[in-house]
């Protein structure tokens, strides 16, 4: 077990697959967690009772990630409730599938406004609330790296901002001992993307290890970039993906 005891954690899209899965690690190993969602109310009262069946502190908070004043209130709600924030874990994702011939404009800005605009405005909410020792973690797509099939350019574009984002913060905060840093999955059973899915066969055809990955095992490598046994990794990538982009 990571020690992660007296940590306040803030987990973006916590309610569900990989969010979910991020939340209830980082309360294994100790820490008090708020974590955002948006519409999945019953999901969401079902993490935060298995965050307190841990003895740790839950706090839910429905928050619309497209607007700024709506991460600017959970940021501080988080803040208010557990005392402070010491990880931010911006998890919050979406993905519209299709053609760039045949692209909404509104499916192409909600997925630039939630995965790219809302992890810059949730790190400037928190960086206030931060000290030595604080830890930024953003989660990616080994997609942002590779695409290997067609329909999903908008959603690859999206991830792959998140590496320059990653870099260039870690740059501004590493005077203050604030690490940031990047998680990128692969191919990860959750309902968005299930292991029994159309496309499943092909996805773990991609992979050196032949399976698609368990949230738990994403929510693992957060769990060691938010302690301090990571304490010297900043503006670095881990890639969580079986090996799809080996």
């Amino acid at each position: 077990m990571i020690d992660l005891n007296g940590k306040r954690a803030l987990v973006t899209g916590g309610s569900r697959g990989i969010g979910a899965a991020i939340a209830l690690a980082l309360a294994d190993n100790g820490a008090d967690v708020a974590f955002t969602y948006q519409n999945s109310v019953e999901k969401a009262e079902a993490v935060a009772k298995s965050i307190e069946k841990t003895g740790r502190r839950a706090v839910a908070i429905q928050a619309d990630s497209t607007d700024p004043e709506a991460i600017s209130r959970s940021v501080n709600d988080a803040v208010s409730t557990l005392g402070g924030l010491d990880i931010l874990v911006n998890s919050a994702a979406i993905g519209h599938a299709g053609m760039i011939a045949d692209l909404d404009l509104h499916d192409y800005q909600a997925v630039m406004d939630i995965n790219v605009r809302a992890p810059v405005f949730f790190a400037k909410a928190v960086i206030p609330h931060l000290a030595g020792g604080g830890r930024i973690i953003t989660i990616g797509s080994a997609l942002g790296e590779r695409v290997p099939f067609t329909g999903i350019t908008p959603y690859a574009m999206s991830k792959a901002a998140l590496t320059s984002f990653t870099r260039g913060l870690s740059r501004e905060l590493g005077p203050m001992g604030i690490t940031v840093n990047l998680v990128q999955p692969g191919a990860t059973n959750t309902d968005a993307n299930p292991a029994d899915g159309e496309t499943a066969d092909f996805q773990r055809s991609l992979t050196s290890l032949g399976r698609y990955a368990e949230p738990r095992e994403i929510a693992n490598a957060v769990v060691f970039l938010a302690s301090p046994a990571a304490s010297m990794i900043t503006g670095a990538t881990l890639t969580v993906d079986g090996g799809a982009i080996a």
